[in-house]
C-alpha cells in the first residue's frame, strides 16, 4: 500500500534559489535571441513535406534535402515509442492487472 507524499519542510532554499536563477538566466536567453532566416532553406518550402517525401522515397519532388531530418525524425520516433512502452510497463499494478 503507498502512502501520501509529504511536504519536505528541511528542504535546502539554496537549491531552489539557484534553480529559479537558472531558470531566469536561460529564459532571458531565449527570449532576448534573435535568430535570422536560415541561408538553406528556400522561401515557402514546407519541412514536413520535405520528411513526407523522403519517408516515401521520393526526394526529387521537393527542394529540401531532408535526409538529416528523416534521421533525427525516425531517432525521436523511437525514442518516444520506448518512452511510451516504459510507462505502460510501469504503469501496470502488481499481479497483471491492466
Amino acid at each position: 500500500m503507498t502512502t501520501r507524499p509529504s511536504l519536505a519542510t528541511d528542504a535546502n532554499l539554496a537549491r531552489g534559489l539557484g534553480a529559479l536563477v537558472l531558470f531566469v538566466v536561460l529564459a532571458g536567453a531565449f527570449l532576448l535571441t534573435e535568430f535570422g532566416p536560415a541561408a538553406w532553406y528556400p522561401e515557402g518550402a514546407s519541412i514536413t513535406a520535405g520528411i513526407g517525401y523522403a519517408l516515401f522515397d521520393m526526394s526529387a519532388q521537393t527542394p529540401l534535402v531532408s535526409d538529416g531530418f528523416l534521421a533525427a525524425f525516425e531517432t525521436v520516433d523511437f525514442v518516444l515509442v520506448a518512452a511510451l512502452v516504459a510507462a505502460v510497463t510501469l504503469a501496470r499494478r502488481d499481479g497483471g492487472e491492466a
